[in-house]
């Protein structure tokens, strides 16, 4: 629990008791009544410190959302750049397949934020795994060296780059997935309310 929710109900009663003692005490107003005020401003403050928390969690909640995706646009832009220094033909084939899926995650996710669970490992581990095997990979590259234990890793990170294109594939395909399920559900009915009405889709509606 925050500090801020631990101190709310503190705050609280210390609004409802200034409210109780200003009518019973300076104005001489009875008991009861007083206390129906404290209670009253007691669960107002409530009310008001909740808000003003909610609203707090809320915008850190939003901007943590878009840094997450500002930062995972910049690092496809890094992997867009350490693409077009890599050499080899086929691996700059499969960057570019990957760097056009992820943007395509990036602004799937953007428009449905309601999605961004299952975005997380796309996030937090593919992108950044990804830019840096290939940051990797160019440096080593760049070095001309042709031992066998070089050529090895390179071809590791090749396979890998490979692997990491279609499982990207799938977590876009994935973030479909609710609509595809909701698509499919509505065409049955929709079947089934033709046949209900005694048209034939197939042939009802064949052109030829």
């Amino acid at each position: 629990m925050s500090k801020k929710n631990t101190n709310k109900p503190i705050i609280s009663a210390l609004i409802g008791g200034a409210f109780f003692a200003v009518p019973y005490l300076a104005l001489n107003v009875s008991l009861l009544p007083s206390l129906g005020i404290a209670v009253i401003a007691y669960g107002a403050g409530n009310l008001l410190l909740s808000d003003t928390s909610n609203k707090l969690e809320s915008n850190n909640s939003n901007e943590s959302f878009y840094d997450l995706l500002n930062n995972a646009k910049k690092n496809n832009a890094k992997i867009y750049e350490v693409m077009n220094k890599i050499e080899d033909r086929e691996l700059v084939k499969n960057i570019e397949e990957i760097h056009d899926t992820s943007a395509k995650i990036i602004d799937e996710i953007s428009k449905s934020p309601s999605k961004l669970n299952k975005g997380q490992n796309f996030f937090n581990y593919y992108l950044p795994t990804t830019l840096k095997l290939l940051i990797t990979y160019d440096n080593i590259e760049n070095q001309n060296l042709n031992t066998d234990e070089i050529k090895e890793t390179m071809e590791n990170t090749k396979q890998m780059i490979i692997k990491i294109n279609s499982s990207l594939k799938i977590q876009l395909s994935n973030l479909f997935q609710s609509e595809i399920i909701d698509t499919d559900a509505e065409i049955k009915v929709f079947e089934s309310m033709l046949k209900s009405e005694g048209i034939n889709a197939e042939n009802d509606f064949d052109l030829k």
